[in-house]
């Protein structure tokens, strides 16, 4: 028993607090990205465990109203994966700043690591619209001071091969593609490295 307790206390945690695009929204759970990524992690050599904190549908706010939920995991490191659902419906971007930066404030609080992964507006909003809210992410990184990656679907977004039937969201090849993209960074933050 305190063979397993010391165990398991020895694995870094990392949560993905995301949307649909985490959750792995028409996946079987072994291949949505959380899964996939602590997968290709231990692969690696690391002790890990990633929990999916990703709820289909989610908005920043949605995000925002379930941190404290996330964080009683107690994580070394958080995946913040939100924003597509806001650009989809067309929220004020001005809103979604706001969630967001509350979320890396409160994060910033718990001393966690953090990795912020970007997304883009749909480029039929208009370029009023997605030219603000494109720049949110590497506003709030910069302010913050905390890792970025500037589009979580760089590589597959608009890639027929690499996403679902509904074009929007990726398949396990997709999902690849955005792990394998992720994984030095990741591990750069799990060692303390930002």
């Amino acid at each position: 028993m305190t063979v397993v307790a010391a165990e398991h206390s020895a694995e870094a945690r990392i949560v993905v607090l995301g949307d649909s695009l985490s959750a792995g929204y028409g996946l079987p759970a072994a291949e949505a990205f959380p899964a996939q990524l602590e997968q290709a992690l231990r692969q690696s050599g690391q002790a890990v465990r990633v929990i999916n904190a990703g709820v289909s549908g989610d908005t920043t706010a949605g995000g925002l109203a379930r941190l404290d939920w996330a964080l009683a995991e107690r994580p070394q490191l958080v995946i913040v994966q939100l924003g597509a659902n806001d650009a989809l419906r067309g929220l004020d971007p001005e809103q979604a700043r706001a969630n967001l930066d509350a979320i890396l404030t409160r994060l910033k609080r718990e001393e966690t690591q953090i990795l912020l992964a970007g997304m883009r507006a749909p480029r039929n909003l208009g370029p009023a619209y997605y030219t603000k809210f494109d720049r949110i992410y590497s506003d709030l990184a910069k302010k913050h001071q905390i890792a970025l990656d500037p589009f979580f679907l760089e590589g597959v977004a608009l890639r027929p091969e690499l996403n679902q039937a509904d074009g929007l969201h990726p398949n396990a090849q997709g999902v690849a593609i955005v792990v394998r993209r992720l994984l030095p960074q990741v591990r750069e933050l799990l060692a303390g490295r930002p």
